[in-house]
């Protein structure tokens, strides 16, 4: 079991709480997404942080991601728990 989980923040989190219930449910859709196409492994490492900045999810990278693993949260995000859009930010 993986414990070491990326942070989860948000813009106006305080008053806004729905915000990083979306950022929960985008993650484990990216991780799942990894899963399934067998770039899994090590995968779920690869990050720290994931936050929303007003509708624009920024993705917090400590070690640099393919284009493949930034599909990964383009497409959860752009889907219909996420923001659905296509506004995501990688940061390296």
């Amino acid at each position: 079991m993986f414990l070491d989980h990326p942070n989860i923040t948000a813009t106006n989190s305080t008053t806004e709480p729905d915000r990083i219930e979306r950022l929960t449910r985008v993650y484990g859709y990216a991780v799942a997404l990894a899963d399934a196409s067998g770039v899994g492994e090590g995968f779920i490492e690869k990050f720290s942080q994931l936050h929303d900045h007003k509708g624009t999810l920024i993705v917090f990278w400590s070690d640099a991601p393919s284009e493949d693993e930034k599909a990964f949260f383009t497409r959860a995000w752009a889907s219909k728990i996420g923001d659905g859009s296509s506004n995501v930010e990688h940061e390296t």
